[in-house]
């Protein structure tokens, strides 16, 4: 009987855990791409029976996202989508081209065989996106599955967390951005070193990439 109800409370939970993911995810995916826009109220309730989650995984979703800046808790006037700071744009860049460097270090050294060939397999769909939209998601899947690689739970969150947050100003003036092929095809040459586990290189390559498309973010923010 006790491993019965073990055997229930452990599926109850791993239930309960993917709900939360799947919200988390959902609404992460939605702020990022400004679906939600910057400012916007989040309505729990709405979001949850539109997403298919209870009050439950929402909460710890938004808590979650709260605590990744992407969403603020106003007592007595309720949540909302975290306005975008242009001015943090430096500094969030700063983090980034002393990180990114490193998690393409560790993810040469780390990957596995079966990640290295989920690299290979983002790697041939370069090239087969022709909108900004397109492009922008496949950026985002390399970045989340070099990140993973990593093997480094504090490094992929860390940069997740900063991805994130440029991501938002990345879509806020997607359509003033230019080079977005080019941008996206600098991620092959990446991506093959470190399925080569070729580390340096790929730390090198990782660099200049987020410099270089940094450089055209700082150019249309000026315009």
């Amino acid at each position: 009987m006790d491993s019965e109800v073990n055997s229930s409370a452990v599926a109850g939970s791993r239930t309960g855990r993917g709900l939360s993911e799947h919200a988390y995810t959902t609404l992460r995916d939605m702020i990022v791409t400004l679906e939600l826009p910057p400012g916007s109220p989040i309505h729990e309730e709405r979001l949850g029976r539109s997403i298919h989650v209870g009050r439950t995984p929402m909460r710890e979703a938004i808590k979650r996202l709260e605590s990744e800046d992407l969403v603020v808790i106003y007592p007595r006037r309720g949540t909302f989508v975290a306005d975008i700071n242009i001015t943090d744009h430096g500094l969030i860049a700063e983090v980034r081209r002393n990180l990114e460097g490193q998690a393409a270090r560790s993810a040469a050294a780390r990957a596995s065989e079966a990640e290295r060939t989920e690299l290979a397999e983002l790697a041939d769909r370069i090239g087969q996106q022709q909108d900004d939209a397109g492009m922008m998601r496949l950026d985002t899947e390399i970045h989340r599955a070099l990140y993973h690689c990593t093997g480094n739970r504090y490094l992929e969150s860390t940069l997740n967390h900063y991805y994130n947050l440029t991501l938002r100003i990345w879509y806020l003036f997607l359509a003033r951005l230019p080079g977005m092929p080019e941008h996206i095809a600098e991620h092959e040459r990446l991506l093959r070193a470190i399925i080569s586990g070729q580390g340096e290189l790929a730390a090198q390559i990782a660099t200049s990439h987020v410099e270089h498309f940094e450089n055209a973010v700082f150019a249309a923010l000026r315009e």
